[in-house]
């Protein structure tokens, strides 16, 4: 008999995360055993005390706490340890092993988008910082705007051309990125309107890292009939990878993708 298994995604805010619904219809679909849910943690700090106090097999990690994650963890695997951003956690043997499978699971999702070879990051977070370093090796030519200075240090380092909302230049961009929380929870664009607007107006495909609503920012781009795409394919393409290092493997990549798309039909 097995020991269930059980997972969970830390975040604040994480009420909204459609992650329990993903790996719990792999798991059950597929008769493994283990369970998946939410904890709301407002300190990151306190994400390793908390995930040996749930017990817990595994984690993913959502914003704000992508890089408190990466200090939470014994061991750092793979792409997340070039980027110093993790938003998955596996317990191995009692130690944290930390992975980043935001960036596959983002190439993943723009797929369809053809010969991007210019984009324009909005945001310094962990997402941005894994999507720059993966462009990058792609040799994609990246630029970042944030609202301050304070964040971008760390792409300019990377080879990016960084920007401040007071030191922007627009240029033209194949693909523009929001990986803001602005649109969670509000009805926020992720920097002012003009700046927004100046974008748009130079760009061909447009991409959220927020999923299941329309944010101010893709309601600006399908107005301007720009071909979007909100964060949903991007979390699918996250969720498998991160699924498969839960089990570690044990069941078929194509099996587990299977279900978690069934997932959004629910």
């Amino acid at each position: 008999m097995f020991t269930k298994q059980l997972f969970a995604i830390f975040g604040d805010p994480v009420s909204h995360s459609r992650s329990p619904l993903m790996h719990n219809c792999v798991f059950k679909n597929l008769n493994y055993p283990a369970t998946y849910t939410r904890v709301h943690l407002k300190d990151g700090s306190k994400l390793r005390e908390t995930f040996f106090k749930l017990g817990l097999s595994g984690a993913n990690i959502t914003v704000p706490h992508k890089e408190a994650a990466f200090e939470a963890c014994d061991e750092i695997r793979g792409f997340a340890k070039k980027i110093g951003v993790v938003n998955t956690i596996v317990n191995e043997n009692g130690k944290l092993i930390g992975y980043n499978t935001d960036a596959d699971g983002f190439m993943f999702a723009i797929e369809e988008f053809s010969d991007v070879k210019n984009i324009l990051i909005l945001g310094a977070g962990g997402t941005a910082k894994a999507l720059g370093a993966r462009f990058l090796q792609d040799d994609v030519k990246v630029d970042v705007i944030n609202r301050s200075e304070g964040r971008l240090s760390y792409f300019k380092e990377l080879g990016c051309n960084t920007f401040t909302w007071d030191s922007f230049k627009v240029n033209k961009y194949d693909l523009v990125v929001n990986t803001t929380s602005a649109g969670l929870k509000d009805e926020e664009l992720p920097a002012p309107k003009n700046i927004i607007d100046s974008i748009l107006d130079k760009t061909s495909f447009v991409a959220d890292a927020i999923y299941g609503k329309l944010t101010p920012f893709l309601k600006l781009a399908q107005e301007k009939n720009i071909i979007y795409k909100d964060g949903a394919d991007m979390l699918l393409g996250q969720g498998v990878l991160a699924n498969q290092l839960f089990v570690n493997s044990a069941l078929e990549k194509a099996d587990i993708s299977t279900f978690m798309k069934k997932s959004f039909e629910l």
